[in-house]
């Protein structure tokens, strides 16, 4: 449990770090005539969990972006997540509802993501919801968002790292 708290502390440490080096860039703005808007990105999710309970996650979603300018965008993403259980422990699967901040740190290529909001339980016996966060670094360009995200599921008791592919345009 220690080495899991000591691997959360030094994610979100490095994420702030390459977060504030966003605001942090020297030189003339390209912003002054940027057309600001919406992209839409369909996405799959794969990834490992961290805690006792759950073996693998696998999921899918649907993630809405708002630019506000050529660094920096708003987030709402929504889908469904399958967490496999491990022997006699049931499947459970979540639907998350996030809003979130993106800021392009090198060039206009890699990004730093955070997210926060709620996983809703919709398999088995479980009725519960849960507080959701999510740190994540990645790769976009016109079409094509590729991912790696820790996320934070408490009540579940279980945390899961994953890579997401994703396809996305322009509204």
């Amino acid at each position: 449990m220690k080495k899991l708290m000591n691997f959360k502390g030094l994610l979100l440490s490095g994420m702030m770090m390459l977060g504030m080096t966003a605001f942090a860039q020297d030189g003339a703005s390209t912003t002054e005539n940027y057309d600001q808007g919406f992209r839409l990105g369909f996405g799959l999710n794969g990834g490992v969990t961290t805690g006792d309970y759950f073996n693998f996650a696998l999921g899918g979603d649907v993630r809405l972006q708002y630019d506000l300018s050529q660094r920096t965008s708003l987030t709402l993403t929504t889908g469904y997540t399958h967490l496999f259980g491990e022997d006699n422990v049931p499947d459970l699967g979540y639907i998350p509802a996030k809003a979130g901040f993106k800021a392009f740190v090198w060039g206009d290529r890699f990004y730093v993501l955070g997210e926060a909001g709620a996983g809703f339980a919709v398999t088995n016996d479980y009725n519960e919801t849960t507080f959701l966060w999510a740190p994540g670094i990645g790769y976009a360009n016109d079409v094509i968002d590729l991912s790696l995200r820790y996320e934070g599921a408490n009540d579940f008791k279980t945390d899961q790292v994953a890579l997401r592919i994703a396809y996305g345009f322009k509204l």
